[in-house]
């Protein structure tokens, strides 16, 4: 695999998680995003967390070398030069779509196109570049420094060659590659994890546990370092909700449809750790409220 140079394109969680990776195992990293203010704060948590990798002994290289691997932009230009673009906006096709046909317009013929999406069809998001044989996905877990699986996953028009190249960069950054070899909406780990989060979240919604017992019994019994509830105030309740959203969108299986609960509270802005309060409050410095 040949790859000295990647563009990320989005500056939220997923985006600069994926440039830290990128930058810490030595690749040229440019980060894209339309807001300048979400740059900033990409650039500012990255330190942060490369940091504490140092702290922990994890990463021997000094802090500034790492950093200076990372530059940001508010365009698509590095596109033309990137051995490989992936894609990490909000999950929704129009978005990802507007942002694939000007990253289409500044690739070269070679470069290798990925989009993080955690639930869309990767054939319906390449449906608007050039090239979709050279398209594939690259589904990072949240928070990506500390997550080791990484879903790859086949397009129908994905040649051999682009599902192997996507499989051999996650090795180079650290990672293990969990291969999909058939398009499908929600893949595999998400397609598992939703219907048993949805099921949590009904439990709740019909009053037989409290989210504080399931996320408790999900760490204890079968061993996660978080349990479903937890894990969706970190994600944002309407990520996971617009995820659920596609899934149910595309298969029309009622396991996937959201539960009213959280629909509702996402209505109410009760998005998670981000807005103060999701299935749990949490203080100002994003530490839960007892």
């Amino acid at each position: 695999m040949d790859i000295k140079k990647v563009l990320v394109v989005g500056a939220g969680t997923m985006g600069n998680g994926i440039a830290q990776v990128c930058a810490q195992k030595g690749l040229s990293v440019v980060l894209s995003d339309i807001s300048e203010k979400m740059l900033e704060k990409a650039v500012g948590n990255i330190r942060w967390s490369v940091s504490k990798f140092i702290e922990k002994g994890k990463v021997s290289e000094d802090l500034e070398t790492i950093m200076g691997r990372i530059r940001t932009t508010q365009g698509f230009e590095a596109a033309g030069e990137a051995d490989l673009v992936i894609e990490a906006v909000f999950e929704k096709i129009e978005v990802k779509h507007e942002v694939f046909k000007k990253i289409d317009e500044a690739a070269g013929p070679d470069t290798i196109l990925a989009s993080n999406t955690s639930a869309i069809p990767i054939t319906q998001i390449a449906s608007v570049v050039k090239r979709p044989e050279n398209f594939v996905g690259l589904h990072f877990f949240n928070p990506v420094p500390m997550m080791m699986a990484v879903e790859v996953i086949r397009g129908i028009s994905t040649t051999d060659e682009t599902f192997q190249y996507g499989a051999d960069f996650i090795r180079y950054i650290g990672k293990e590659p969990i291969m999909v070899h058939r398009d499908i909406a929600g893949f595999i780990l998400n397609r598992i994890n939703m219907v048993s989060n949805i099921e949590a979240i009904r439990l709740v919604e019909q009053g037989v546990a409290t989210p504080e017992d399931i996320d408790k019994g999900m760490r204890l019994a079968f061993g996660r370092k978080m349990g479903p509830f937890e894990t969706g105030d970190l994600v944002g309740l309407e990520v996971s909700l617009m995820a659920y959203t596609n899934v149910y969108e595309e298969e029309k299986d009622i396991r996937f449809y959201p539960p009213s609960l959280m629909r509702r509270k996402v209505l109410a802005g009760h998005l998670g750790r981000k807005a103060g309060r999701g299935w749990y409050e949490y203080n100002e410095d994003g530490t839960r409220k007892k």
